[in-house]
């Protein structure tokens, strides 16, 4: 996993009407915390932290802070719900030998067997994995599986150092019959959303 190096400013400013003017300046409020020490809020380069977070669990290089640059993860990204702009980030403080949880990407290969349909409900799961050496995914292959095939957490292949932390049980995926419809299931829950009004309407004793 490589370091994306960027350049931090402190902050001294705090509210809404500093944060905007951060924003406006194309620098996003962050704060970085973490081993003990006290937080420190910064601002960061809006256009480099934006591209450094297309990289899932990106290791970043912060310079400018501390006794000059420090490893950190992205622990909360706030972005505008409208616009996407990013409004805050919250950084955690890693070292390299040090062991973290993070959620990493599940990426699919592989056909559908024929006549099959993927349901997924899972896109990430939790591992620990050593702050520096953090996978950008973990691969589950669909090629082969039947239908009524079902890939629990467990099943997966994790990339050499990485352990799982979220529930062995957790289903991940599942290959179910393509002629299946979900149509009823949702007909039911209508139907029973109609009839409670008329349960509400029913006179009590």
């Amino acid at each position: 996993m490589s370091e994306v190096r960027i350049a931090a400013e402190p902050r001294t400013e705090f509210g809404k009407g500093a944060a905007r003017r951060t924003r406006r300046a194309g620098k996003v409020p962050a704060v970085l915390y973490g081993h003990g020490t006290e937080p420190q809020h910064i601002s960061l380069p809006g256009h480099d932290l934006m591209l450094a977070l297309k990289t899932p669990n990106v290791l970043l290089r912060v310079e400018g802070v501390g006794s000059g640059s420090e490893l950190a993860l992205p622990k909360d990204v706030q972005r505008d719900p409208i616009k996407g702009f990013l409004e805050h980030v919250d950084l955690l403080l890693v070292k390299r030998g040090e062991k973290v949880s993070v959620s990493i990407p599940i990426q699919v290969t592989g056909e559908v067997v024929a006549g099959g349909r993927l349901v997924q409900p899972e896109v990430e799961i939790a591992v620990e994995a050593e702050a520096t050496q953090i996978p950008e995914a973990v691969t589950l292959d669909i090629e082969g599986l039947e239908i009524d095939s079902q890939v629990l957490a467990k099943d997966l292949t994790l990339p050499a150092g990485t352990t799982l932390v979220a529930d062995e049980d957790l289903l991940i995926a599942q290959i179910v019959d393509a002629s299946m419809s979900t149509e009823p299931a949702a007909e039911e829950a209508e139907a029973e959303a109609e009839a409670a009004p008329e349960a509400e309407a029913e006179p009590t004793e």
